[in-house]
Order: structure tokens, then sequence, then C-alpha cells
């Protein structure tokens, strides 16, 4: 296909749209607003599907050698009393954790050094009939057969195009930072998130001695007083949680905290229209609560170029592109959305209820769940 085709977003999402579309023939130019790479200093965990969806494109391989594999995680009281493990099923691999800069890295060394063009802050876009423009704030513009738009949850190109606001604050609020394992004797190898009536905190083993942490607390939206917490802040909170999650909060400077309300997007009624399509977080940005947001993102850069490999024409392989991803990403949004409210109950009487229903459930199901989750289906 000689197509140009216009990616707006050089995040996870629109870097491997790039590469699966590139690796098909087409000249793909990525657009991002950042003047050079830059990446939020967290972590980021990537499961058994993504890794199946990118395994064509040898990303896979280079994301297990450089990550740190983990068989599922560990979901623990606030005393360090284990409630449930979510294991990766028999056959389907393991989850690696990996932190955002390297993966970034590794998506940017599959594609030619002129793939991206760096301080592109999309402005305006303009379909015409046989093409679509669009306009950059610093004047330029570009043209091209279709654009893929891969800009995040607040997509300016969702905004124009649908004019609808479909955010939801899921009413709690989130910390990240790494920080180095060193003086940590507590530390485990394994992925544990802690659940207790003062919010959650994860724990997750990173590559070259860090480990990645997340607090999450309920708060206000945009809550001013949340906003300006330092560790010492966090620390008070979780002080009484098990080690080494106190520790952990004391390694941590504030400003190499990195802060975000948690809120996703109902699913847009549509991933795409007329000559633009859209991907990961700008078309269905999830709770992290399944750890999905970056996997489905990948998932849909796979999915779009096989449908465009099946198609003759980009209209029908769009709307196939809507037909497989729709069910998928409604069912994975809703669930992360009701663990998100299950995890994060303050009552006491009902966390006791919950936790001693999660240490006695049958296996199978959370087996069940896993096997449908990590499963990539074309």
């Amino acid at each position: 296909m000689s197509q140009t085709i216009l990616i707006i977003g050089g995040g996870i999402a629109g870097l491997c749209s790039a590469i699966t579309l590139q690796q098909m023939g087409m000249k793909v130019k990525v657009y991002e607003r950042n003047t050079e790479p830059a990446v939020a200093g967290a972590g980021i965990i990537i499961a058994p599907n993504a890794l199946q969806a990118l395994e064509p494109y040898r990303i896979s391989d280079e994301i297990i050698r450089q990550g740190n594999p983990s068989d599922g995680f560990h979901i623990l009281s606030d005393q360090g009393r284990t409630l449930t493990q979510l294991s990766v099923p028999s056959g389907f691999g393991s989850l690696h954790s990996i932190h955002r800069k390297d993966l970034h890295h590794i998506l940017l060394s599959a594609l030619p050094p002129d793939t991206v063009e760096w301080g592109k802050q999309f402005l305006q876009l303009e379909q015409k009939d046989n093409h679509v423009r669009v306009a950059f704030s610093d004047g330029s513009q570009a043209v091209g057969d279709w654009v893929v738009a891969a800009d995040g949850i607040h997509s300016n190109i969702r905004k124009q195009i649908f004019q609808k606001d479909t955010y939801r604050y899921a009413g709690y609020t989130c910390w990240r930072g790494v920080v180095s394992v060193d003086g940590l004797p507590c530390l485990s190898h394994r992925f544990i998130e802690t659940w207790g009536t003062k919010g959650r905190f994860g724990i997750v083993p990173l590559p070259k001695n860090k480990v990645y942490w997340y607090a999450l607390i309920n708060a206000r939206q945009s809550d001013p007083r949340v906003a300006n917490y330092s560790t010492k802040d966090l620390h008070r909170l979780f002080q009484n949680y098990h080690d080494p999650i106190p520790s952990l909060l004391l390694k941590t400077t504030s400003h190499d905290m990195i802060h975000r309300d948690i809120v996703d997007i109902v699913p847009m009624e549509r991933f795409y229209l007329d000559r633009v399509v859209f991907i990961g977080d700008a078309a269905h940005a999830i709770t992290p609560n399944m750890g999905q947001g970056a996997c489905q993102a990948m998932e849909d850069a796979r999915i779009l170029a096989e449908c465009l490999r099946i198609q003759s024409n980009y209209q029908g392989a769009f709307a196939d592109y809507d037909a497989k991803r729709r069910e998928r990403i409604k069912q994975i949004s809703n669930q992360s959305w009701k663990i998100g409210k299950i995890a994060q109950s303050e009552s006491f009487l009902f966390t006791s209820v919950r936790n001693r229903l999660m240490k006695h459930a049958p296996k199978r199901i959370s087996h069940n769940q896993a096997q449908r989750l990590y499963k990539f289906q074309l």
C-alpha cells in the first residue's frame, strides 16, 4: 500500500502503530509535541497479551530481555497477609516490569531515525475527499491519506471531532515513584499490591536494582491540598502498613514523585470517523487496576495493522478494527472500574468481608479471568 499515514502522538500507542504499519510497507510519520524523547519516571508492566500482539515485530523479545519477569500479582492486606494471588496461567508466559523510558527506547529503536518529528503540537485537523491535512502550533502542516490519533487521554483530535466530554473521575488519586532497592532488605522479588482502608500501595521490582511503587487514596477530584502532598504526608498515611512500604516512601524525595488523579474515558461510540482512527488512551483510556492501559494500546496497533492487511480500503479496515476491539475494551474497562471501587473501600466492615471472600474464593475463578485477559486474539 503506497499510502502516507500521519500518526499524532509519540507515546506507546503511536510508536507501536508506526512499527506495525511500517512493517506493512506504508509510509508513516509520527508527530510528537515533546521536543525530545521525554518519558515520566515510572515503571510499567507489560502483560502476556501485549507481548503476543507484538511478537511478529521482535519487540517482545527485547522487552523480555530487558524486563523483570513475574508470574503474577500478590494481593496483601495492610499487615502483609496474603489475600489472593493473581497468577499468569501456565503456558501464557510472564508479566514483565520495565521502566517507561527503557520501553520507549525499545520502541524508538525499532523505527528508522527520521520516523518521529519532535516539537509538533497538534492544532487542527481538516478532512477532505482524498486526503487529510493536519496543522501544528509552529505553523507547519502535514498531509496524508489518513490519521492515527494516538494523542492520549486528553486527545485534542477527539475533542475536535466529537466535541463530547467522556471523562470519568474514578474517585481516587495516585502517586508514583522509582527508587533504588539499596537499604530495603524486606523487599520481595514479587509484584505486590496491598489493600487497606487508608488506600492501596503497589510494589513492582524493576531491572537495574530499582523498584517502582504507586499509592492510591480516595480524594476529591483536583483537590489542591492532596495535590501538594509530600512523601512525608504519604508516609503518615501508610506508616502502619507492612514493610517495606514506609521505608519506600522515606527513600523517595517529593520532587521525584508523579501525581495524577485517576480518570478514564467512556469508550467512544466508534473508534474512527472518516479518515481518522483512534487508538490507545485517545480511544479508550482505562483505569490502571488491571495493568492493561498500555497493553490494550499494543493490541490496538496489531489489530489495526491486521485489518488493513486484509481489507482493500481503509474504510473497511477501520470498521473491522472497531468491531474487533469494541467488546474487549468494554469488558476490560468495566471490570477495571469495578475492581477500583472494591479495592478503594475505606469501610472496615466491607474490607473485612471482602478480604475473607478473596482468601477463600475458588482459584478457578481468577484462573479463568486471567486466561481471558492474557490471551491475545486477532
